[in-house]
């Protein structure tokens, strides 16, 4: 029985290596008898990251040769570093187009299962649509590393923020696994506070008038995110923007009441402006 898998194996590789000599006689025609079998082997299963660990796994017991053939197929365009022992694996049909991997699936590589992290920022207003510019940099937040990594022609940046941000979270499936990111919620606050991507408060208190006045989003879920951001000034921003949207001043409670002991604050450097006592700010200044 188990010969017999094994033939079944060794033909279904055959068959898959005929079919990619058929889509890039170039690169195939380059790969050794290991890196052909491999490479249908991965293609095979599906693979898109790939771990040394895995790799061993399918490679002939003892094999000495491991960190000469992942040169080999790194020069080759088909492995991409993505840190020390991990890497994004290129099928040979994606070669000429440049098709890689989901950029949402690359950053878990870089945490354990313990560690706290989401994609966010631009990368989650693009997702959401708040606005139709495309951000080329990836926002992971996390509360380990701070770092930029350019991957596969992709931009990752890592931002270390304290533990207290570390909430309204959601799971997505990308290519059958979870992904966490900021909910769309989670998302507006963070738009407030981190408007810069957007061109500023004005443009991201629109954003957030819009979406209340749509009704796309959830607006109690929304004031109770916005009331445990632990910056004050952002607290203040959105619940100007939602009392500006025309939200019921019994739903915006929670949010007055996490600002009303706080210091009179402006936006701005330039203090001329009416005195909202509620949200303890100065508004009509340039934002």
């Amino acid at each position: 029985m188990k010969k017999m898998w094994y033939f079944l194996l060794y033909f279904l590789l055959l068959i898959i290596i005929s079919d990619l000599l058929m889509l890039n006689n170039n690169t195939i025609s380059s790969l050794s008898k290991t890196e052909a079998e491999l490479v249908a082997r991965l293609t095979y299963e599906g693979k898109d990251i790939v771990t040394s660990k895995e790799l061993d796994a399918c490679l002939p017991p003892n094999f000495t040769y491991r960190n000469q053939l992942v040169y080999s197929l790194k020069k080759k365009r088909l492995f991409i570093p993505i840190k020390r022992g991990v890497y994004i694996f290129v099928p040979l049909d994606a070669v000429p187009t440049g098709r890689r991997v989901s950029e949402f699936l690359i950053p878990s590589v870089f945490f354990s299962p313990e560690d706290d992290y989401y994609i966010g920022y631009s990368t989650m207003y693009n997702y959401y649509n708040f606005t139709d510019q495309q951000f080329q940099v990836l926002h992971v937040l996390n509360s380990k590393i701070s770092k930029t990594k350019t991957i596969a022609g992709l931009t990752f940046k890592f931002i270390k923020i304290s533990p207290e941000k570390m909430y309204g979270l959601e799971k997505i499936s990308v290519k059958g696994r979870d992904v966490s990111v900021s909910s769309k919620e989670r998302t507006l606050v963070d738009l407030v506070d981190y408007n810069r991507p957007v061109g500023g408060m004005d443009e991201a208190a629109g954003i957030v008038e819009r979406l209340v006045g749509e009704k796309k989003c959830d607006i109690r879920k929304l004031v109770d995110y916005s009331a445990r951001f632990p910056v004050i000034k952002t607290r203040k921003r959105i619940g100007l923007a939602l009392e500006k949207a025309g939200v019921a001043a019994s739903w915006l409670r929670p949010l007055e009441k996490s600002v009303e002991k706080t210091s009179l604050i402006s936006f701005s450097n330039n203090r001329k402006g009416k005195i909202s006592e509620k949200w303890r700010a100065i508004v009509n200044d340039p934002q």
